[in-house]
């Protein structure tokens, strides 16, 4: 089975230049803590309530302050046509829950979550990649 087969395709993207409090708030309308950043259909970063809370909030960042100031750049991702288990050994080894899916030309097609793969695939595998994801690093 491939990621395609079980990504979300209705994804919220923040632009690079959205504020970190508009990202914020849609975080918390829609119920989810990560989105990827983009620039057209380019990927650019991710950023997540997590990067939100550390490295904006905690260090004064006015709420106006642009999302780009704060993303992880260089995020991982993972292409459409990859199988279910490149996505779990990612996470397992990167230990993060949520992957950016791109297509064969690189533009962003859709998110992939520890979730969405834990209904496909073994749940030897998902546990184990749960279990590495959540080892303190």
């Amino acid at each position: 089975m491939k990621i395609r087969d079980v990504m979300s395709k209705d994804v919220q993207v923040a632009r690079p230049n959205d504020t970190i409090q508009e990202v914020a708030a849609r975080m918390a309308a829609g119920d989810f803590g990560f989105i990827p950043v983009a620039d057209g259909e380019n990927l650019v970063g991710a950023v997540t309530d997590r990067d939100i809370t550390v490295r904006a909030v905690a260090t004064g960042a006015a709420p106006t302050a642009r999302v780009v100031e704060f993303l992880s750049r260089d995020a991982l991702v993972v292409r459409a046509d990859d199988d279910l288990k490149v996505a779990l050994d990612l996470m397992s080894s990167r230990q993060v829950r949520r992957l950016p899916v791109v297509d064969k030309d690189g533009r962003l097609v859709g998110v992939v979550s520890l979730g969405d793969l834990s209904t496909r695939v073994k749940e030897k595998y998902a546990g184990e990649a749960l279990e590495e994801i959540s080892r303190p690093s």
